[in-house]
């Protein structure tokens, strides 16, 4: 298939990319112009931009209809990844979520444009909001945040705008997700530079339960649904798909064996840190409906995937 990524050099995006050429797909990837990013997707994927299954093209998120002039030929899948701002106080920023929204908007009708069958968007977990029992795809939604409500308000908008102009969309709602290119403001890439550098780690109470998915499992998952046939996307009530790992607990316990597998050292010092935009939110996914529709699973536990981690750095 033809795929087209944007967001293609985020930590998301680059390992979406890299799985997909794997799998034998022609991507194009959309990059923001002059990301310094660029380079490292061009490295990572060298083979496939000799042999012309990769594409790279620079095009901003405000101006999606661009991407018609850039690519002549017929598409059949666009997975959406670009969203400004995803750190903790962009989410508070009520004018970029609503811009991010709007420009997401119009980059459906891109993919109509670009003859796609299938929208594939990602969400988020900040989209339901605060719960104490499992979040199931059905689990009533209450953003804490004004990132949350504009993921949500996607969910709706986008799969109404689908629904017009014929094409199936696809909201995944992506959990905690670690390993190699991390954000660096993320709990396990904090974690590793200050228990590697010997250093004091700051956390809150770190007692909300926890769950976290490697990174190349989440691209497995994202290609699974990209390659699920149309006449199984239409039997579904629901287009929404939680991300996440099977690993669920105490979020101390994932500190600790972070902890013990950079040899003990640094420290940890526990509610002594503020809670995000979203306050202290418990994580308890159930990933039953994507393992039933595509047949994926979770292949990294977490320990595999910090010494993953460890080994990239």
């Amino acid at each position: 298939m033809r795929i087209v990524v944007t967001g293609a050099t985020s930590f998301v995006g680059a390992e979406t990319v890299k799985e997909l050429l794997k799998r034998g797909h022609e991507v194009f990837a959309v990059a923001r112009p002059g990301s310094p990013k660029i380079s490292a997707l061009e490295k990572s994927n060298e083979k496939a931009l000799k042999n012309g299954n990769l594409h790279i093209l620079e095009n901003d998120l405000a101006s999606p209809w661009k991407l018609t002039e850039k690519i002549k030929e017929t598409c059949d899948v666009f997975c959406h990844f670009g969203w400004g701002g995803s750190g903790s106080g962009a989410r508070t920023d009520e004018a970029l979520q609503e811009k991010n929204k709007k420009d997401s908007l119009n980059t459906i009708q891109t993919a109509k444009d670009l003859g796609c069958r299938k929208f594939l968007f990602s969400g988020s977990q900040a989209e339901y909001g605060m719960h104490s029992s499992l979040m199931t795809e059905e689990t009533e939604c209450a953003p804490r945040s004004l990132y949350g409500e504009a993921k949500l308000c996607m969910r709706y908008e986008g799969e109404n705008l689908c629904k017009e102009l014929g094409l199936s969309y696809i909201h995944v709602r992506i959990f905690s997700v670690y390993g190699p290119g991390d954000h660096p403001w993320t709990l396990v890439k904090s974690c590793l530079d200050a228990f590697t550098n010997d250093r004091e780690m700051r956390l809150g109470g770190c007692t909300q339960k926890w769950n976290f998915l490697y990174i190349t499992d989440l691209a497995r998952a994202i290609c699974a649904l990209a390659e699920t046939k149309e006449e199984t996307l239409k039997t579904l009530e629901n287009p929404v798909f939680n991300l996440a790992g099977n690993d669920t607990r105490v979020l101390r316990e994932f500190v600790e064996e972070i902890h013990m597998l950079c040899k003990g050292r640094g420290t940890c010092a526990y509610g002594v840190r503020a809670e995000n935009a979203e306050g202290a939110v418990n994580l308890l996914p159930d990933i039953g409906k994507i393992c039933r529709v595509t047949g994926w699973k979770p292949e990294t536990d977490f320990k595999t995937g910090i010494i993953k981690t460890l080994e990239a750095r």
